[in-house]
């Protein structure tokens, strides 16, 4: 399947981050997601498409701003992005600037969600992406997310956990596509 993308898609990459490396998230799935998110902000940066890179921002801890682990992973580090945006809740619409706003201001109506976590802030940029009237693809293997435990204590692995956030989105808050399908569209 290769997709027709507008000429003005953003991409939105969230929270590529090295906190996400630290051991004390556990196990995570999709090895290979860093290479396909690399393989899309090479897309972007060659059809000249606007890149929004988001940070998860808090006070102190493995995402407080200017520690080694609050700072983005090589695939992304280096890139210039058209809009960085800062967030301390899930959703990129709810961080700093305001992505609704930048996003309207040059009339982009859809958007690309790839980085970490696939069940936590990429599903939520999501979830209000679409709400908000965006046609959003959700570039599933450019995504992340670790093995849990819910709270009466059946362990889901990370796998599991992108499996469901696949199933919850697709064809109700976005179209779940892989980067192969953007890239080769691109």
């Amino acid at each position: 399947m290769t997709l027709e993308l507008s000429p003005g898609a953003a991409l939105i990459v969230i929270d590529v981050q090295n906190e996400f490396d630290e051991p004390r998230h556990g196990r995570r799935d999709n090895p290979a997601a860093e290479q396909k998110i690399g393989e899309l902000v090479a897309a972007w940066q060659r059809t000249g498409r606007p890149i929004v890179r988001v940070a998860q921002t808090e006070s102190d801890g493995g995402f407080a701003a200017g520690t080694p682990t609050h700072a983005f992973k090589p695939v992304v580090a280096d890139i210039t992005p058209d809009l960085d945006l800062r967030k301390e809740v899930h959703s990129a619409f709810h961080g700093a600037p305001d992505l609704n706003a930048w996003l309207r201001g040059r009339g982009i109506d859809q958007i690309v969600i790839c980085g970490i976590q696939t069940n936590r802030c990429c599903e939520s940029t999501a979830r209000v992406g679409c709400d908000l009237g965006y046609d959003v693809l959700f570039a599933l293997d450019a995504t992340y997310t670790f093995d849990k435990t819910a709270p009466d204590g059946t362990a889901f692995t990370a796998e599991q956990l992108s499996a469901a956030t696949a199933a919850t989105l697709h064809k109700y808050f976005a179209t779940v596509v892989h980067t192969a399908d953007l890239v080769g569209g691109s």
